[in-house]
């Protein structure tokens, strides 16, 4: 008897603890969301981030527990991530994407759908560097970007 009471009471205690969990999370993630207008058209240079070592500069507008939203220009590696899905909408410029196994051609105004573990980047311009809005979902992991050949 006493183990079914033990029983019933961690079930029902892991039960709230989850219940808990979920009502809490959209809480704690609507504390680091600010209402706010970007001018993403006016963003260069450095208001798009530091470059990194072949000039590709990504900034993070918003963060929350399900994705986050941020603007990326130029060129990056060909990679993946394992564990992130990603929605690319181009705003400036013109070129080719990798995109799976075959290059793209991107354009602004077109979208951009990347699905976890799928191939993709080296961008290379036509005209101008290729600036999108990146949102990752979930969140991506620092760990979670394998550089593909």
């Amino acid at each position: 008897m006493n183990r079914l009471v033990a029983g019933l009471s961690l079930a029902a205690a892991f039960a709230a603890g989850c219940g808990a969990n979920q009502l809490l999370r959209p809480a704690l993630a609507a504390e680091n969301i600010t209402a706010q207008l970007i001018h993403t058209g006016e963003m260069e240079g450095d208001a798009l981030g530091p470059a990194n070592n072949v000039g590709y500069r990504s900034k993070m507008f918003m963060g929350a527990d399900g994705a986050t939203v941020s603007i990326q220009v130029g060129n990056v590696p060909k990679h993946m991530h394992p564990n992130t899905n990603e929605i690319q909408y181009i705003l400036d410029g013109t070129g080719t994407i990798w995109l799976g196994d075959k290059e793209v051609a991107v354009k602004p105004g077109d979208l951009v759908i990347i699905p976890k573990g799928t191939p993709h980047g080296g961008t290379k311009p036509t005209s101008g560097q290729v600036k999108a809005i990146a949102i990752k979902t979930p969140p991506q992991a620092p760990d979670d970007t394998k550089l593909l050949d």
